[in-house]
């Protein structure tokens, strides 16, 4: 009878060759799944502050002067420039402006005749005079609202939100100045 060399067990007990590898294979693929995260969140982010700084600038370029209030026709170039803002900020982003998409309106009271130009997609949603709450009393001021949407799709394969679309929402409300 021969007798079993325990030695020769030992030491392949003891072996760690090869466990680097295993390792690895364990770990980058979860690895490389949180990078792929941390890009396009990323990219969502930073598209939300594109389509937010457009419709700023989208509000900044159409604050109508309260003498012109109470006729919707004056409105019309107002909304106008508007939507002439949004897109070149967009433009200036790097984001196509025909994507753009309104899928509701934004409520608010309007102030006098109202102006509402939303259409589905291409261009913000102008909104025009609107009532804006401004103080702790209660007291109300006209405005103006310009609001928008942009799609991002996320790419994270063996997710579910993989190749899924998303609208980024953006919006922006400013009083209209007097004189």
């Amino acid at each position: 009878m021969k007798q079993v060399d325990f030695k020769f067990f030992r030491r392949l007990l003891h072996d760690a060759r090869g466990a680097e590898i295993a390792e690895a294979a364990a770990v980058l693929p979860i690895m490389f799944m949180v990078l792929l995260g941390i890009f396009w969140f990323g990219q969502a982010f930073s598209i939300y502050g594109a389509i937010t700084r457009a419709a700023q600038e989208g509000v900044r370029a159409s604050v109508p002067l309260c003498t012109t209030c109470g006729t919707p026709m004056t409105y019309n170039a107002y909304a106008t420039a508007a939507q002439t803002a949004v897109s070149n900020a967009l433009i200036a982003s790097h984001l196509d402006p025909t994507q753009m998409q309104m899928t509701a309106q934004p409520t608010f009271s309007f102030c006098l005749s109202p102006l509402t130009l939303c259409p589905a997609t291409g261009a913000a949603c102008v909104q025009l005079p609107v009532q804006l709450v401004t103080s702790a009393q209660g007291t109300t001021d006209c405005g103006i609202s310009v609001a928008l949407q942009y799609p991002f799709k996320f790419w994270l394969p063996f997710t579910s939100i993989s190749n899924q679309q998303i609208l980024l929402t953006a919006s922006a409300t400013a009083r209209m100045e007097t004189n």
